[in-house]
């Protein structure tokens, strides 16, 4: 949370677009808390979105997966809603996201290298959510991309954290390439928020339905445990806000 923490969890009235990646969606659905989406859509001037690389990975993949079936038929409860939207609703094709998608992840795929070769640390649907971003952008339409995966999020925040992060990952030491640190201006001014975050917003607008002392506290720790990336301080830090 290096940008603060009220920024990042203050929806601000200029906003217009909150995109979602795949890893927020699966998290809260799996704690049984997508309806705050449903609660949340109403006090938010603008949309939610997700690109259809993330509709594969949230509906389309696992509803052909019993043991996954049951989350994917509540993401599509939600875009039979219009609670979530797929980008066409603004006039943005898929065609349009999957260029920028493949031009931002051959940049991300390239900036780390081991013995001269890239090391691939981004997937297709997260990337995704920084194209239509990029793509809002260039229309004037403010964006925030609701992303747990901390890699993505490095690569905005602090490209230089991405040799500690991933040399951890992959057991092997990683550099930043010299060569493409250019590019990394392609990742400089995005905006993120994670599920915690989210939670915290809906406790404060007394939408988790929990009446309990401890329900902020045990709701962060479920998003944590599903694999959300905050820390135990940052949990702190929410709690005392």
């Amino acid at each position: 949370m290096k940008r603060g923490l009220k920024q990042q969890c203050n929806f601000s009235h200029k906003m217009k677009a909150l995109i979602f990646d795949s890893g927020p969606l699966i998290n809260l659905s799996m704690n049984g808390f997508l309806y705050i989406l449903e609660e949340l859509k109403g006090s938010f001037k603008g949309k939610f979105l997700i690109t259809e690389q993330v509709k594969y990975e949230t509906l389309d993949r696992p509803l052909k997966i019993q043991r996954f079936e049951l989350g994917a038929l509540r993401i599509q409860d939600l875009l039979q809603k219009k609670i979530l939207e797929l980008p066409e609703s603004l006039g943005i094709s898929n065609s349009e996201i999957s260029k920028k998608t493949s031009e931002l992840k051959n940049i991300a795929n390239n900036l780390l290298e081991n013995n001269g070769k890239g090391i691939e640390i981004v997937s297709d649907a997260e990337i995704s959510c920084l194209a239509l971003s990029s793509i809002l952008k260039e229309k004037e339409i403010e964006t925030l991309i609701a992303i747990d995966e901390r890699t993505t999020r490095l690569l905005s925040e602090n490209p230089k954290e991405l040799e500690e992060t991933i040399s951890k990952k992959t057991h092997f030491p990683v550099r930043l390439s010299k060569k493409n640190l250019s590019q990394l201006s392609e990742f400089s001014d995005f905006k993120f928020i994670r599920s915690p975050e989210l939670i915290y917003i809906a406790y404060k607008k007394n939408l988790l339905h929990i009446k309990d002392p401890k329900a902020l506290e045990a709701s962060l720790y479920a998003v944590k445990f599903k694999g959300s990336s905050i820390s135990w301080d940052e949990i702190r830090t929410l709690k005392k806000l």
